[in-house]
């Protein structure tokens, strides 16, 4: 996948299992932030992991609780 500085990516709530997008600021870089689901409220960790050789990028969703 090609980047663009702030991408729309599509996910599954690690929580209440319903779809989400999350929008990105790639031109940051890697990165680990907590953004709270829109449909049950819960905290999720989003896990940002930038390759600057081929401008890809990989998204991991993880429960805070865990």
């Amino acid at each position: 996948m090609t980047r663009s500085d702030l991408q729309q990516h599509a996910d599954i709530c690690p929580y209440c299992g319903e779809p989400i997008e999350v929008t990105l600021d790639l031109s940051a870089g890697s990165a680990r932030f907590i953004e709270d689901c829109p449909v049950c409220c819960k905290p999720i960790e989003h896990r940002l992991q930038l390759d600057p050789l081929d401008e890809s990028y990989s998204l991991t969703l993880h429960r805070d609780d865990e």
